[in-house]
């Protein structure tokens, strides 16, 4: 049987951005894609780390947010490389 590699998700409000732009009359909610956990705990501090970012969490399970409540984006380190660097804001 082959190990299955566990993905994890760092979930958190963006205070900042919710309500207006793509996410008017909504929550903006950001959803980090991680390799492990060791990666997570990293984009989870530098969240911690941001006054803009609440309801910060780490799941293994990708979370669903409702469409027309929330504004959810996946993010990647692709897509926002610094965000997964130790000690950036």
């Amino acid at each position: 049987m082959k190990n299955k590699q566990v993905k994890y998700y760092v979930t958190m409000t963006d205070k900042f951005m919710s309500g207006w732009g793509m996410a008017e009359g909504k929550i903006n909610k950001l959803v980090f894609e991680c390799k492990d956990y060791k990666e997570a705990e990293i984009v989870a501090d530098n969240a911690q780390a941001r006054d803009e970012m609440k309801y910060i969490n780490i799941v293994t399970t990708k979370p669903y947010y409702n469409k027309r409540r929330y504004y959810p984006q996946v993010i990647t380190i692709e897509e926002y490389p610094n965000w997964y660097k130790e000690g950036s804001k």
